[in-house]
């Protein structure tokens, strides 16, 4: 029952249109992305580099991070070892939550360390405005949080960032006494 009434207020939502428009920034049907590989080895590859703040809210009405589990040793570990967390965070231009949205950080992290707070993070920047709107870059690594700068890999990309691969470089601007966080993210991409 709970299933065909997401599927109906899914259907309902975009009959009425107010399902979130993204405009297509670069063409993704098959026949578009065979052609687009097949010109492929006389493309030069680029560096892009990239400058937003993604803002982590796991306290309020208006979170933005839900922890989905848990082990049975979670509660007794002083890194809550064993924790998993889906997140759906804004990405703006400056560290200010008014700040202009660029688009999403969509995915997973969870406590991975018994020895320090670090996350196993494996999520999307879902860019939804400016030139790479529908366009998204893909992160997978280790997040040690109280460490000044993070380094982790970006693995791949869709729309502009087909074939991806970079570096994002993560640094906390603010974290409250609740455990929202606001953090810095330089990304450098390769793509072509």
């Amino acid at each position: 029952m709970e299933r065909k009434c997401i599927i109906s207020m899914l259907c309902a939502f975009l009959i009425a249109g107010f399902a979130t428009p993204v405009a297509p920034a670069i063409d993704k049907r098959p026949v578009a992305v065979e052609r687009w590989c097949e010109k492929l080895p006389h493309a030069k590859e680029k560096l892009t580099k990239l400058h937003f703040f993604f803002h982590d809210v796991v306290s309020g009405k208006n979170e933005t991070v839900v922890r989905v589990a848990e082990s049975k040793a979670t509660a007794k570990s002083p890194t809550v070892f064993g924790a998993v967390f889906i997140m759906d965070d804004p990405l703006t231009e400056g560290p200010e939550p008014s700040s202009k949205i660029v688009g999403r950080a969509q995915g997973i992290y969870s406590s991975a360390s018994m020895e320090e707070i670090g996350f196993l993070m494996t999520l999307n920047f879902v860019f939804t405005n400016g030139q790479y709107n529908g366009s998204s870059l893909s992160v997978l690594g280790y997040n040690p949080i109280f460490k000044k700068y993070r380094e982790m890999p970006i693995l791949g990309g869709s729309g502009h960032f087909r074939l991806a691969r970079g570096i994002a470089t993560a640094k906390t601007y603010r974290l409250s006494a609740s455990g929202d966080a606001i953090v810095e993210y330089h990304v450098m991409v390769l793509h072509y």
